[in-house]
């Protein structure tokens, strides 16, 4: 494992990984829609060698393996895997971090779900993988827009951030995390001087079925995403209670008689090497 990526893993072996563990099923659905789009635009063929990076629980690995590729899907979060494993007998899973895994073999197809947006020095991590990509090869990614552009998000988030404390320093939106590869600019340049060539950057966007009522969306809400990440902060019963009552008032207004559906936005990205 690198060091570079140390509160990553622990992050992903910790809390994180316990909770996306538990709540597999409703994350695959939420992401239903952009696990299909870049399936689709990577064109996978039978018999292809595809690396999935941060493949988590596994849904795209097993996805991917459905379609008659030889899949090997890695993640640096136990829990994940181990979940992982039990979902796709036919991918073979490590335990590693993709920004210095190294294989005997070069793969066809270099893919991620959501699972490129948080290397600690992502040039370094895309270099990496350019390496282990076929001379022939391809990339295909999904990573999401900017916060703005994710309202099941965002909004929120900034209803209950008030309840924290403010602090000075303005958080870094080029830091590993959800929407570090918001700025096409910045992920082009990235690509290009990781060896990839000819970078496309398309945007996708689809209603998300956050959950069927708002009940569950606000508990959803203190389980995934930034919003999960602010409450964890707020200690005091009743401070906690008042934000949760807001996040609900925030997230009424989507509500439909199918459920709670509010748009999400992300970039598809492809690359050759």
């Amino acid at each position: 494992m690198s060091e570079e990526n140390q509160e990553q893993i622990d992050y992903w072996n910790n809390r994180a990984g316990k909770t996306w563990t538990e709540l597999q099923e409703r994350t695959d659905q939420l992401l239903h829609p952009f696990s299909q789009e870049v399936i689709v635009v990577a064109e996978i063929k039978p018999n292809e060698k595809v690396l999935d990076v941060g493949c988590g629980c596994g849904a795209t690995s097993l996805a991917i393996s459905e379609l008659g590729a030889a899949v090997t899907g890695v993640d640096v979060s136990t829990p994940m895997l181990d979940l992982a494993k039990k979902r796709a007998k036919k991918v073979s899973f490590i335990e590693t971090d993709a920004s210095t895994y190294q294989s005997d073999q070069k793969f066809d197809l270099v893919f991620s779900r959501f699972g490129v947006m948080f290397f600690s020095d992502p040039y370094k991590a895309f270099s990496n993988l350019h390496s282990i990509t076929a001379d022939n090869g391809r990339l295909a990614f999904v990573c999401w827009q900017s916060p703005q552009k994710n309202p099941w998000m965002a909004i929120p988030g900034q209803v209950i951030r008030p309840f924290i404390p403010e602090t000075e320093a303005q958080p870094d939106p080029k830091a590993p995390g959800p929407f570090a590869f918001a700025d096409p600019i910045y992920l082009e340049d990235i690509l290009l001087k990781s060896g990839f060539k000819d970078p496309t950057i398309a945007d996708f966007k689809s209603q998300l079925h956050v959950a069927d009522s708002i009940e569950e969306a606000v508990f959803f809400q203190t389980k995934i995403g930034p919003g999960a990440r602010v409450l964890a902060e707020i200690d005091d019963p009743a401070i906690r209670k008042e934000a949760l009552d807001k996040m609900g008032e925030s997230l009424a207004p989507y509500q439909t008689s199918k459920g709670v559906y509010m748009e999400g936005a992300v970039w598809i990205v492809t690359a050759r090497t």
